[in-house]
């Protein structure tokens, strides 16, 4: 997705992120822009926007629908060319690699820049817009509420976490946030999901893990969505990412969180490598992390 619009990006004139601009301001206030609102919102002239209308919808960066009347809406495209025109602009980004990896709620690709970067795009809301306005609490005082607010908010909370837990806690350095992509340092290591740790690493690794959990706990956060697909290892530390679920430790269920990630992770080692993952409670060692007791050393021991 993100790929396909990067190889267009040099066609694209100035006139036409003025016209996906503009729809993106539209859709604030309606699902689909009516066409009369566009020259305004755009600052283009009608004859104008006639023509970009064609061109980005060629290159399927916008949708066109007719019912009472003829709005747009942007695609996941436009909206993908918008935030990498942006990093352009700022010079944060010089040109998109590979892809580093694709799930549900998020496309991850390399970026070129002075140094090995990655790039986010979250995807909250857009194939599953309903679902995620009943279980996300940033949507849910809002009257009319976009795919588009949906992933640019996911993408400030994961941001402002990262800004706020790095260096202190082992995550991805932020670089820059704009719409629904963040712009952050590549880090080294392998998915535990996808990582057959020897036996006798196996506590070590689940310590080290939990350390960094109780570190997050004391610099204030709860990460909210730990499982095995959001943790890297390498030879020497465990890097924990994907954020956007986070909620401070001041929030009313924090605790319950807190323990929910725990035992998603100890339960992963328990299925994973029963004869040695160690036998701990889930609920004590919340607690031991919440009164600041949490002593990595019990779970090697």
């Amino acid at each position: 997705m993100v790929r396909n619009v990067a190889g267009i990006m040099t066609e694209l004139e100035s006139e036409d992120f003025y016209l996906l601009s503009g729809v993106e301001q539209g859709m604030r206030f309606s699902e689909w822009v009516n066409r009369k609102k566009i020259p305004s919102l755009s600052n283009l002239s009608p004859e104008e926007v006639s023509y970009r209308l064609d061109r980005c919808a060629k290159r399927e960066l916008i949708e066109r629908k007719t019912i009472q009347y003829e709005g747009y809406t942007l695609t996941a495209e436009g909206y993908d060319a918008l935030a990498l025109h942006t990093f352009a602009e700022r010079e944060t980004i010089d040109g998109v690699g590979a892809p580093l990896g694709v799930g549900k709620e998020s496309d991850v690709l390399e970026v070129r820049a002075h140094k090995p970067m990655a790039m986010k795009f979250h995807r909250e809301g857009y194939t599953n817009f309903r679902e995620v306005m009943r279980e996300r609490n940033y949507t849910s005082e809002r009257e009319h509420v976009s795919w588009l607010y949906t992933a640019r908010k996911a993408a400030e909370r994961e941001y402002n976490a990262l800004a706020e837990l790095y260096p202190t806690v082992n995550v991805p350095r932020p670089i820059e946030q704009n719409r629904h992509a963040i712009v952050m340092e590549k880090f080294s290591g392998v998915e535990l999901n996808r990582t057959k740790i020897p036996p006798e690493q196996v506590s070590g690794v689940l310590s080290l893990i939990l350390s960094e959990i109780a570190t997050t706990y004391e610099e204030g956060y709860v990460h909210c969505d730990m499982s095995e697909y959001n943790v890297a290892i390498n030879e020497s530390e465990v890097t924990i990412f994907d954020w956007p679920q986070a909620v401070p430790t001041t929030h009313q269920n924090s605790a319950e969180r807190l323990t929910r990630d725990i035992s998603n992770l100890i339960n992963y080692f328990q299925r994973k490598y029963p004869q040695v993952a160690p036998d701990v409670s889930p609920a004590d060692i919340s607690g031991q992390i919440q009164s600041g007791r949490f002593d990595s050393h019990d779970i090697i021991g």
